[in-house]
């Protein structure tokens, strides 16, 4: 353990990270939160970790940056697991990862639903190609499709799914059935009509019907998009309940003993309001909630040093040098005051009978510093400079100051932290400690494991 840690209240329930992903009835871990707290590090982390502690483990991103392929070493993920090399393999265990490829998914879909021509027209229609490229919600729907094709064929012992990066973190619950209520609802069934009436009549019912729905969408669909989904439509129309059916087969996955549910946050107001949110949202959809991985939380190795005494401190010594300063200046003001102006600055005629030039002495037996030589400066002006007293307590004063900012940031994110705890005290919780920079390789994932896994016990060395 290092020094700059902190510790939860005795009273918040301890996240045991090692417990949950040693139990062999944990097969599926979904990371979540809202975005940029963390949830790619944190999901790579655990994978590492429940790797080199025996389990066979595939992780599924849906980062678009790329960074979980940089940090574990390869070169380029896509939609087929990769084995990650330098995991160590001594007791078993085997980590792979994989980023999701959402249109290729889609694609796999109707592959694996519709015979040769069929799924050919499917995949070169234009309305297709949008909807699996862009259309709202698909994203968060191929997570779920991948996930449930990934726990099917049973080749893992572990899943941990870093969910997309959504604006809500209620996006990633939501967009499923959102998804799968579109390819199954009633605007389907009237893009269907038309297919099974036929002719004119079918597309004056066609239009009957966009007119019942709304009058907006018969302005915004022009001829050729209208074309396009009815053929779209009709090629699909046996695929459309099989959406709704896998929906809700993965909402029931989710929904599992075998899931659990990690909410990732900063120890900060907006992010840990979303976590908030996110919990109660859990519990109302009775999915198994692990815990809290409260990340990137600072610490102190002189947290018994307040921010009160160390500002205290850092006036007493500022004051102190200004009553120095200011005794010592009557004294020089003399001094100079008593001497000649010959000796303090020296005529002319006396600069050069000693040597002197403009910009310091010539001849090296003066010995002064700041003389010069041919060579450049002379040894005594090359010896640096002894700190002074002054300076010794201008650098102890900056040093208090800045841990008393550090105190006020610790401050800040426990005050945080506590109002989270005392909204849902059943929640345990770990805290990760903030490295001082990125994570870019296996080595970093392992740091973090080491601190989402740290006891609140240990103590240093």
């Amino acid at each position: 353990m290092t020094s700059d840690t902190t510790t939860l209240d005795a009273s918040a329930p301890r996240l045991e990270v090692d417990s949950l992903l040693d139990d062999p009835a944990t097969r599926i871990v979904v990371c979540c939160g809202s975005g940029g707290v963390g949830k790619t590090t944190t999901a790579a982390a655990l994978g590492v970790r429940a790797a080199e502690r025996g389990r066979k483990v595939v992780v599924l991103t849906i980062d678009p940056a790329r960074r979980l392929a940089q940090s574990m070493g390869i070169s380029e993920l896509d939609n087929v697991p990769r084995q990650v090399k330098g995991v160590e393999g001594t007791a078993g265990g085997e980590l792979h990862a994989m980023m999701l490829d959402m249109k290729r998914t889609f694609d796999e879909i109707v592959e694996g639903h519709a015979d040769a021509e069929r799924a050919r027209a499917i995949l070169e229609n234009p309305f297709y190609q949008s909807l699996s490229a862009g259309f709202a919600g698909t994203q968060e729907y191929m997570a779920m499709e991948k996930l449930g094709q990934l726990r099917a064929n049973d080749e893992w012992d572990l899943i941990i799914v870093d969910t997309p990066p959504s604006r809500s973190a209620l996006d990633f619950l939501d967009a499923p059935k959102r998804l799968g209520s579109f390819l199954d609802g009633k605007f389907i069934r009237v893009l269907m009509a038309p297919a099974k009436v036929g002719g004119r009549a079918g597309m004056k019912f066609l239009n009957v019907g966009m007119s019942m729905m709304t009058g907006t969408l018969s302005k915004l669909m022009g001829g050729q998009l209208l074309r396009d989904v009815q053929t779209f439509v009709a090629a699909m129309d046996t695929m459309f309940g099989g959406f709704r059916t896998r929906a809700d087969a993965t909402y029931r996955l989710l929904q599992a003993p075998g899931t659990a549910f990690l909410v990732v946050a900063a120890p900060e107001r907006d992010a840990l309001r979303e976590a908030a949110y996110f919990v109660e949202r859990l519990a109302a959809e009775q999915m198994p909630l692990a815990g809290l991985v409260l990340n990137r939380v600072h610490g102190s190795g002189a947290a018994q040093l307040s921010a009160e005494r160390a500002l205290a401190a850092a006036e007493a010594l500022t004051d102190r040098m200004a009553e120095d300063t200011h005794a010592d200046a009557p004294e020089d003001t003399e001094a100079e005051a008593g001497a000649s102006p010959d000796t303090v600055a020296g005529p002319a005629p006396d600069r050069a009978e000693n040597n002197l030039a403009a910009d310091g002495i010539v001849d090296l037996d003066g010995g002064k510093a700041g003389s010069r030589t041919a060579d450049g400066l002379s040894p005594a002006a090359a010896e640096p400079a002894t700190s002074t007293p002054a300076s010794a307590a201008q650098l102890a004063a900056g040093l208090l100051r800045l841990h008393a900012e550090r105190m006020q940031v610790l401050a800040r994110e426990r005050r945080t932290r506590d109002r989270f705890t005392a909204l849902h005290p059943e929640v345990p919780v770990t805290e990760v400690a903030a490295l001082p920079g990125d994570v870019h390789d296996l080595a970093g994932l392992r740091a973090i494991g080491d601190r989402l896994a740290l006891n609140p016990t240990d103590t240093d060395d």
